[in-house]
């Protein structure tokens, strides 16, 4: 098996963490139509995806970017 470089692997990482922080994401919103905080997904279709990934972005930035052994961390 070959070694894999550095950058491919901080590639693979960054996108393991984005796709993390959508999986959080989409938790929250799922719980927050369990509590009707939320239309349910009768009501909200694919929108409750699409928030998930526009609020899964700052959360990839604010926390996940920056955390030690992250992509940011140099």
């Amino acid at each position: 098996m070959t070694e894999m470089s550095a950058d491919n692997r901080a590639h693979l990482l960054s996108f393991w963490l984005f796709i993390s922080a959508f999986g959080i994401m989409f938790a929250v919103f799922s719980w927050l139509q369990e509590s009707s905080v939320i239309p349910p997904s009768e009501e909200l279709g694919f929108w409750k995806g699409v928030f998930a990934l526009l609020t899964a972005i700052p959360l990839y930035f604010f926390v996940a970017r920056d955390m030690t052994g992250g992509p940011a961390d140099e």
